[in-house]
């Protein structure tokens, strides 16, 4: 009788833990450039992210490597506990260097392009009740470009 309570707990808390999906981009926001160099540049924003699990995760962890046109545009770390409720929509604040060479290589692209193909790759750490498990991630798609107005905005962890 032990063995079957025993079983059935097992197969209930395995079905609890279910492993989390990534997370859906929804919009930028707030992008500031807070320090501006000839070689390197800091840029902050709020990036919006919605969590489509049914249960409520720990991010721990973000680092990757930002792409733009195949060119690298710069390191995002994030090294800051941030709990996401389930079934919702979260704002990940972000801060980046950039290679200010590879701006000026792209901006000198964008006057002959109407977008910009911009991946990211990086690994995330993610869990509930202690327990983290590393998601690779990688995301890549087409963003419309426009120089004399707006432009799309820079995803990050979509999974």
């Amino acid at each position: 009788m032990k063995k079957i309570a025993f079983w059935g707990a097992a197969l209930l808390l395995l079905a609890a833990c279910q492993k989390p999906q990534g997370f859906d981009y929804r919009d930028m926001r707030n992008l500031q450039v807070s320090k501006l160099g000839f070689d390197r540049s800091m840029i902050s924003m709020d990036l919006v992210y919605f969590n489509p699990n049914n249960f409520g995760v720990n991010l721990k962890h973000v680092d990757c490597d930002v792409y733009v046109n195949h060119t690298f545009l710069g390191k995002y770390t994030l090294d800051t506990l941030l709990h996401i409720d389930r079934k919702s929509e979260f704002v990940l604040p972000s801060h980046m260097e950039v290679n200010m060479q590879s701006v000026f290589k792209n901006a000198l692209m964008a006057f002959f392009s109407s977008d910009v193909l911009l991946t990211v790759k990086g690994n995330t750490r993610v869990g509930k009740a202690g327990i983290y498990i590393s998601m690779p991630f990688e995301y890549e798609a087409r963003h419309p470009m426009d120089l004399f107005g707006s432009s799309s905005a820079v995803p990050l962890p979509n999974h």
